[in-house]
């Protein structure tokens, strides 16, 4: 006979899962190359007991896991296609160049600013931020590094810019889903984030633009031109590679799916690669004489391993390495056992459990939103996923947010300005993995510089706290306070 778990006996995966991980930070030089696999799969381990223990057949955690592995597999397939793409772009030169114009083009003290302007642009068109951050991410965090930045406080910038489209566009795959699991049409939706979405940008733009004037950039003229120099001796730079991401970014427009928008993506690459760079293509693939041969060989490593290019500048040389495919393998493995723990634990009730009580305590508009938040932020920590912080909140709350009189845009705000925003920050969130993995830079040295995804949460719960744009059922146009509802 199944059992309920009490509060807790639901925690205990919870905290061992704390604990490895903590002891993972100070005995492991890279967390991500297993230890954090680990940490994830005993504490599924112990769930799994749990589960067991409360009359939950092993059939029925082993449907739930696969279930939950099943819902990230268009997120690995993603992640492994990305892999691909940043090989061919680099193979083809396609990244060293937009790092070599960039640099020209791009004022240091405004780098930052900019990095999350051009960012968000990229992102709203395409709707993407994985998409965003994979391609023009890396070109600007080559930029940053030629300029002599910090590489997590440039990444901090490109991740907020990405997260701003993937926030508000209507082309973006959370911006559906949150209006949808809360009741709400998409527009409606879109416009009522903007309240909140436009001061947390303009908080984070300010932000940059102090760290940017605030620094010195005194060796950044040397950088540059050594950058460029070592670029220019190695690569064909012609702006003609500017047409593999613009011929990318309208494929992604004209809304063809993720996956063969970047397959086509990583295929021009290479194509590009076989008709602007033979001198590279000879060097990788170490063939000389058969053209056509070295062509094969060096677009396939590209894709599938990894690609180490040597200019005159060692500095540059850690500009131009990638990892194909099988550098995104650890990244993957972690997505899989974080999927397992989240499988393990929601088959015995164990996460809705923890949640249930932050539901009943929430006794006014501003501490129903702050649960919200604090529950898409537990979703996203323990659950590994967006859509899941998206999708088992909103259901969870979605008719305490229409008993309470409040519009279920409130709800699809609060889940977007959360569940989407704060899924970046966890290191074995498939988000905050799969852009660390893409950057190169680890997800607990960028989280303090996402400011973006930082502030929206805090952003929401002010609003709700000081009763701000709260739209209520009844009332066309709450734009003035009105008085707080109780949530008892």
């Amino acid at each position: 006979m199944k059992r309920e778990a009490g509060l807790f006996t639901a925690l205990i995966p919870v905290m061992l899962l704390i604990g490895l991980l903590t002891a993972n930070v100070f005995l492991f030089d890279d967390t991500l190359s297993g230890a954090n696999q680990i940490a994830l799969m005993l504490s599924a381990s112990l769930a799994g007991i749990i589960a067991w223990r409360l009359g939950i057949k092993w059939a029925s955690i082993r449907e739930r896991i696969v279930s939950t592995i099943s819902s990230a597999m268009p997120s690995i397939l993603i992640l492994l296609l990305i892999g691909s793409l940043a090989g061919t772009w680099m193979l083809s030169g396609v990244v060293p160049v937009m790092i070599y114009y960039g640099l020209d083009i791009i004022s240091p003290k405004m780098f930052l600013f900019t990095a999350v302007v051009v960012s968000a642009i990229v992102s709203v068109a395409t709707g993407s931020s994985w998409s965003t951050i994979a391609t023009i991410g890396i070109a600007l965090l080559g930029i940053g590094k030629a300029l002599g930045m910090n590489e997590a406080v440039v990444a901090g910038a490109i991740i907020s810019g990405a997260y701003f489209g993937d926030k508000i566009s209507p082309l973006s795959d959370t911006t559906n889903l949150a209006p949808a699991m809360a009741g709400t049409d998409l527009f409606t939706h879109i416009q009522y984030m903007f309240y909140t979405t436009v001061p947390s940008m303009t908080i984070t733009l300010f932000i940059f633009l102090g760290i940017g004037f605030s620094s010195d950039y005194a060796s950044a003229f040397d950088n540059v031109a050594s950058v460029k120099t070592a670029i220019g001796g190695t690569f064909n730079t012609s702006p003609l590679l500017f047409l593999v991401p613009a011929i990318l970014l309208t494929i992604i427009i004209m809304k063809v799916p993720p996956l063969p928008s970047l397959l086509a993506g990583t295929l021009l690459g290479g194509i590009f690669a076989v008709i602007f760079q033979p001198e590279i293509i000879e060097a990788v693939a170490g063939i000389s004489g058969n053209y056509l041969k070295a062509s094969y060989v060096s677009v396939i490593q590209a894709m599938y391993g990894d690609i180490s290019l040597t200019t005159s500048d060692v500095k540059v040389n850690e500009l131009l390495s990638t990892y194909g495919m099988s550098g995104m393998l650890n990244t993957v493995w972690l997505i899989l056992s974080a999927m397992v723990f989240g499988g393990v634990m929601e088959s015995a009730g164990l996460l809705r459990r923890i949640t249930l009580p932050i539901v009943k305590h929430a006794k006014s508009t501003g501490s129903l939103v702050t649960s919200t938040v604090a529950t898409c932020i537990f979703f996203n920590t323990t659950a590994s996923d967006q859509y899941l912080a998206i999708v088992v909140p909103g259901r969870m709350f979605r008719k305490t947010y229409e008993e309470k009189g409040l519009k279920p845009e409130v709800l699809s705000r609060t889940l977007e300005d959360s569940g989407t925003m704060t899924s970046v920050l966890v290191p074995w969130n498939t988000c905050g993995a799969t852009q660390s993995r893409i950057l190169g830079v680890d997800t607990m040295a960028y989280a303090p510089y996402a400011f973006f995804n930082i502030i929206s949460p805090l952003m929401t719960i002010a609003f709700a706290y000081l009763n701000i744009k709260i739209r209520r059922i009844g009332n066309n146009d709450n734009s003035k306070p009105s008085k707080e509802v109780s949530v008892n």
